[in-house]
């Protein structure tokens, strides 16, 4: 079982996207912080931009 804030659930994926673009920090630099692929990153930051929050929800 993962926790509420793991990187691959919705609320992780939010905190990684915040990261990105309210606080300033490179993609890459995210992607190690989460350790997850910086490839990762840009799919949520894009979704994130594309359809808000609902866009980080599981598929």
């Amino acid at each position: 079982m993962t926790h509420a804030n793991a990187p691959l659930t919705p609320t992780g994926r939010l905190r990684m996207v915040h990261r990105h673009l309210n606080d300033g920090i490179p993609q890459s630099h995210v992607a190690a912080e989460f350790r997850v692929s910086r490839p990762t990153v840009a799919t949520w930051v894009a979704r994130y931009r594309a359809e808000g929050e609902a866009g980080l929800q599981d598929r």
